[in-house]
C-alpha cells in the first residue's frame, strides 16, 4: 500500500504537470500597431499598471506598479482587461503556499482570471479580430491594465453580459461546474454538503446543484442563512451547529475547500460509501501551516477514505485543463450562455480599481464575504 509521503509526492508532481503548461506573463517586446493601415501620428502608449507581490507574506507584499505595455507574439492576442477577480487563491500565492507556482519569485504579477477586449493580434491567429471580448484563466498576470493570451485558450464572451459578472464566473464557477459534472457526476435527488457556502464557490455549487435537482445543505456564518436558503439549500451555522449531526445518515456527497482538520469531520459527515471532493485548504492557510504539512493531509484524505468504507478525490482546475483542456472551453462558454439568458447570476460585492487592491485583498483573507470582488481596470 503506497504510504502517505509517496501520496504526497504524486499530487505534488501531479501539480508540476500542471504548471509546467501555465501562460507565462507578458511578454515584453516592442508592441505592434493594431491598425497597420494608420498613417497619422502614432496615438499615445497606453498605460499598463499591474498588481505584483514584490515579497511573500501578508497584504502589505502587495504594490501597485507601472510596467511596460506587453506585444501579442505569433499565436497570441493582447487584451485591455476589463475585469479580473480577486480569488482567495491570490492570498495562498502571495502566501507562498500554491503548488503551481512555488517556483516563482517576487517580483510576479497577480491575477487568476479576466475578461479582456483584444487590441492587438498576433501572426499566425485566425477566427478573432480586434475589439472582440475574450475570457481566460491565467493563473498569473491578470491584474493588469493589458496582457498578453494564447489566443487558442481564449473563450469568446456573449455581447451585453457584464464583464464583472463574467469574470466571476471563470474560476469560480467554472470549478463549481466541473466538481458537479465532471469530478462527481452527481445524480438528482442525491444529499450534498457545501462547506463554505456564502463563498464564491459556495453559491455556484448551491445554484448549479439546485437547478440539477440536488438536496442541498450549505455551512456559513449566521448572517449569510438568508442568502443560503435563497440558492435552494438549507443552512447550516458551522459556528453552532455540528454538520455531521445534520444527517442521521449522513450526506452523499461533501464538497470542501476549507479542509479543516485534514477534511476529517467532512469524511465523518458522508454516509458509507460516500464521497468526499476536496478542492481547497483554506483553513490550514489561515492557521499559517506549512506547505509540506498541508500536502501530506491532503494526500492521506484517500486512504483514511478508504478505510472507513467512503471515497475521497482531490480536485484542481488545473490539472483538469491541463488533461481536458476543451472541457475547460465547453463548461465557460456553457455557463456565459447561462449568464446571457439570466438563469444563472455571480454575485459581484465590490467593483475596484488599483487603489484598493491591497484593502480588498485584507477583506478576502479576514473572511465574510458573500460574493466576489472584481478588479475593473477603468
Amino acid at each position: 500500500m503506497p504510504t502517505q509521503e509517496s501520496r504526497a509526492d504524486r499530487i505534488a508532481a501531479e501539480f508540476r504537470e500542471a504548471e509546467e503548461r501555465m501562460d507565462q506573463l507578458p511578454g515584453q517586446a516592442e508592441p505592434r500597431r493594431a491598425d497597420e493601415r494608420h498613417h497619422g501620428a502614432p496615438p499615445a502608449m497606453p498605460r499598463n499598471r499591474v498588481v505584483q507581490v514584490v515579497r511573500f507574506g501578508d497584504a502589505d507584499g502587495i504594490e501597485v506598479a507601472d510596467a511596460p505595455l506587453p506585444a501579442a507574439g505569433p499565436g497570441q492576442v493582447r487584451v485591455r482587461v476589463l475585469a479580473s477577480s480577486l480569488e482567495y487563491t491570490d492570498v495562498v500565492i502571495r502566501r507562498h503556499l500554491y503548488l503551481q507556482t512555488l517556483r516563482r519569485e517576487p517580483p510576479f504579477v497577480l491575477g487568476y482570471d479576466l475578461i479582456g477586449e483584444i487590441d492587438q493580434i498576433g501572426e499566425g491567429v485566425v477566427g478573432l479580430r480586434i475589439g472582440d471580448c475574450v475570457a481566460d484563466m491565467t493563473v498569473l498576470g491578470s491584474n493588469a491594465s493589458y496582457r498578453t493570451l494564447e489566443a487558442a485558450d481564449v473563450v469568446p464572451v456573449p455581447e451585453g453580459v457584464d464583464a464583472a459578472e463574467a469574470a466571476a464566473m471563470v474560476l469560480s464557477w467554472t470549478t463549481a461546474y466541473q466538481l458537479l459534472h465532471r469530478a462527481v457526476h452527481i445524480l438528482p435527488g442525491r444529499r450534498v454538503l457545501v462547506h463554505g457556502a456564502a463563498g464564491a464557490v459556495g453559491q455556484a455549487l448551491l445554484a448549479l446543484g439546485a437547478g440539477a435537482g440536488l438536496r442541498m445543505w450549505g455551512t456559513a456564518r449566521a448572517q449569510h442563512a438568508d442568502l443560503v436558503r435563497s440558492l435552494g439549500a438549507t443552512p447550516i451555522d458551522y459556528q453552532r451547529e455540528d454538520f455531521t449531526q445534520v444527517l442521521t445518515r449522513g450526506f452523499d456527497v461533501v464538497f470542501d475547500g476549507i479542509g479543516q482538520d485534514g477534511y476529517r469531520r467532512s469524511l465523518a459527515a458522508l454516509n458509507r460509501g460516500g464521497t468526499l471532493c476536496g478542492y481547497g485548504y483554506s483553513a490550514s492557510v489561515q492557521r499559517g501551516s506549512r506547505l509540506g504539512g498541508i500536502m501530506l493531509a491532503v494526500a492521506s484524505v484517500s486512504l483514511r477514505a478508504w478505510l472507513s468504507g467512503k471515497h475521497a478525490r482531490i480536485y484542481s482546475i488545473n490539472l483538469m485543463r491541463a488533461r481536458h483542456p476543451e472541457w475547460f472551453r465547453e463548461d465557460l462558454a456553457r455557463l456565459f450562455a447561462m449568464l446571457k439568458a439570466g438563469s444563472v447570476r455571480p454575485r459581484v460585492v465590490g467593483r475596484i480599481g488599483f487603489g484598493e487592491v491591497v484593502d480588498a485583498h485584507r477583506r478576502i483573507e479576514a473572511g465574510g464575504l458573500d460574493g466576489k470582488l472584481v478588479l475593473c481596470p477603468a
